[in-house]
């Protein structure tokens, strides 16, 4: 298990990884990163951000599953952890806290505050981010494209 910066040549399993977990939940609808239009292409998309920065876990050759950190839209002090997720088949073996641990680490480098979009149904993330002692938010901090995510969090990183 190696955790490493998102390469070009990653794109697809990435995307493919993302897509069939939101399958899996019943999010595969518009305001989802199902349908990011970003997605087939995030190493260029996170290489063209400011300090921003998207990591994968790969084993045996396969990503495994992944996390970025990317500026808050106007909001230079306040990153947003986007699109955590591990493939089912990994589980409960402790690789999202590998993943968050390295989000976070890099995000209290650069920014005050983290924030980060979810959904209710979507138990065990946000149960993770509540560990890390992300706080729930009433509202979203934006209008983001994500509108059918229905839980917000924050966190103080300094």
């Amino acid at each position: 298990m190696v955790i490493r910066t998102l390469q070009e040549t990653d794109n697809n399993q990435l995307a493919q990884l993302i897509q069939s977990s939101l399958i899996s939940a019943g999010l595969d609808k518009p305001g989802t990163a199902y349908f990011d239009p970003h997605l087939q292409h995030l190493s260029s998309y996170y290489t063209q951000l400011t300090n921003a920065h998207y990591w994968v876990i790969e084993q045996q050759n396969k990503i495994i599953g992944g996390v970025g950190i990317a500026p808050l839209e106007d909001i230079p002090e306040i990153c947003e952890l986007q699109k955590l997720y591990v493939d089912s088949n990994f589980q409960g073996q402790g690789f999202s806290k590998k993943l968050m641990s390295t989000a976070l680490d890099y995000a209290s480098k650069y920014y005050q505050d983290c924030y980060l979009e979810t959904h209710t149904s979507l138990t065990n993330a946000w149960h993770l981010y509540e560990k890390y002692g992300f706080e729930r938010l009433e509202q979203p901090l934006i209008d983001s494209e994500h509108n059918t995510m229905d839980l917000w969090y924050y966190k103080t990183l300094v």
